[in-house]
């Protein structure tokens, strides 16, 4: 089956889980910079999330560029992998309203951890429709983030537990790490 409509729904979820978490920003009643200063972990915290989401988004369209076909299984796993997306505007909220307390931090890792296992089921599903295991296993290679990942948020969610700061340099490390283009999807993409 074609995979436009995949493509088109989970854009719809991404740019929605965005405005959620845009909306959750909340004006200080005061105009000093004192006030402003009062919801910086807030703001850090939605910077976070944005980034981690315009990251499934550039990586969900980069991947469904190389990708010729879809079944029912992928539409399934595609929809988890949204599920856990949409979590993050709450665990984003619960956070940054927290000042990096240690449960809400280790709860935005465990959302992370599962938004990289629904990512990596949905790959696996992919691999599995007749047609693009060729591409797909040529563009991920050995997939040493997508591999990486799910180590550091699950470290990061038990060093939360301990030194909340610690969880979220992880979870930052690992943002930052995806923001680095991976050029063999791309390429991948623009052989199909």
């Amino acid at each position: 089956m074609g995979k436009n409509r995949l493509e088109a729904f989970s854009d719809g979820v991404i740019a929605i889980i965005i405005t959620i978490m845009v909306l959750e920003l909340k004006v200080p009643h005061a105009t000093s910079l004192a006030a402003l200063g009062e919801l910086l972990p807030v703001f850090l915290s939605y910077v976070l999330s944005f980034i981690y989401v315009g990251i499934y988004w550039n990586n969900h369209h980069h991947f469904y560029h190389a990708v010729r076909h879809v079944d029912g299984k992928v539409l399934w796993a595609n929809l988890h992998l949204l599920f856990w997306l949409s979590l993050l505007p709450f665990v984003t909220g619960w956070m940054g309203e927290n000042h990096l307390e240690a449960v809400p931090v280790a709860a935005y890792g465990a959302v992370l951890l599962m938004c990289a296992v629904a990512w990596w089921l949905m790959q696996q599903a992919l691999l599995c429709v007749p047609g693009n295991r060729e591409s797909l296993s040529r563009a991920l290679g050995g997939d040493l983030k997508g591999k990486l990942s799910p180590v550091i948020y699950l470290t990061g969610v038990l060093l939360s537990c301990w030194q909340p700061w610690l969880g979220v340099a992880l979870y930052w490390l690992m943002a930052l790490a995806w923001l680095v283009p991976d050029r063999r999807m791309e390429q991948a993409a623009h052989t199909e």
